[in-house]
């Protein structure tokens, strides 16, 4: 039970800095000495289990499927998850009350996250042929492009909520990558969170007489975004695997240079917040970008050394 506690204790710290643009939930597993377990687990599942399901009837096939899952690692990725999904729950309904009334220092604080994460990335990384130096420039440019279109509130399509999930699932399973920054570069995030703290507020006031149709709305983009990380975690994750096992350099360094594209986005979402620009909201916004940037800088500085070895070159 203790270590089960644990896990579930660093699945807690894990969702907590992969809601937050810039912090890598990969990078606290790897702190915390669960990286290489999770990605083995991750690794390990097969859907092909869920054809021994209509043999649980039996005592013989509910013991197989018990081992099976067991073999896969599953209990352990069930208890991370729901520490996972307890730090999103109670963190989602901070930052999106952060949105709604201080919008333009919160974007001034991703904007730090960001632009210090991609700086620790390139600094471990070697970007020094053709190949990667254009492969962080198509990066760079394509997130400056994609975010530039972006739109961070109101609704969004299901299958861009899919593709969505689908993309931030993929990044939370690297270090020094955060899944939430793709998704707020894909104008995904403000969206994502409003639905998620208004299906915790339908469920929660159920108990004292709410309606349980209230929660359907917000609740069909979650349950549509879990869909797609479920299968990005099947397929995606496997994809970037092994584009990092190929050519390791030259997809970190386009990683970096998405992240460097899309800080065009907290720039004009800051813009767009501000009627009018004081000096004391100026500085607020700086402070914001400097409390990211010393946030990433002291991970960096005391966490485990992020490895970016490479295997082979382009």
């Amino acid at each position: 039970m203790r270590e089960w506690v644990v896990i579930y204790l660093k699945g807690v710290c894990m969702g907590a800095a992969d809601i937050v643009p810039g912090v890598s939930g990969g990078t606290i597993a790897l702190i915390t000495g669960i990286y290489d377990r999770l990605i083995a687990a991750i690794a390990a599942l097969d859907p092909r289990v869920l054809a021994d399901l209509p043999g649980v009837r039996s005592r013989s096939g509910r013991l197989r499927l018990r081992e099976e899952l067991v073999t896969m690692d599953v209990p352990f990725l069930l208890v991370l998850g729901a520490g996972v999904g307890t730090a999103f729950l109670l963190m989602s309904r901070v930052i999106h009350a952060a949105f709604e009334t201080y919008p333009a220092v919160l974007n001034g604080f991703f904007f730090g996250l960001i632009a210090a994460s991609a700086v620790v990335i390139y600094r471990g990384i070697r970007v020094d042929t053709p190949g990667r130096i254009g492969a962080l420039a198509f990066g760079a440019v394509l997130a400056f492009l994609v975010s530039g279109a972006a739109e961070s509130g109101g609704s969004a399509s299901l299958a861009l909520v899919f593709a969505a999930g689908a993309i931030a699932i993929s990044a939370m399973v690297l270090p020094g990558i955060s899944g939430a920054a793709f998704l707020y570069i894909l104008g995904q995030y403000q969206y994502m969170l409003g639905a998620l703290t208004e299906l915790t507020n339908a469920l929660v006031a159920v108990p004292e007489g709410g309606r349980l149709d209230a929660a359907i709305a917000p609740g069909i983009p979650v349950v549509v975004f879990l869909a797609g990380a479920t299968v990005g975690l099947l397929t995606m994750a496997r994809v970037v695997k092994r584009a990092l096992e190929r050519n390791r350099m030259a997809t970190l360094g386009f990683l970096v240079g998405l992240m460097v594209g899309a800080l065009r986005l907290p720039v004009e979402e800051a813009a767009a917040a501000t009627e009018v620009l004081t000096a004391g909201l100026l500085v607020a916004i700086v402070l914001a970008a400097v409390v990211g940037i010393v946030l990433i800088l002291a991970f960096d500085r005391y966490g485990e050394p992020l490895d970016y070895t490479e295997d082979t070159a382009i």
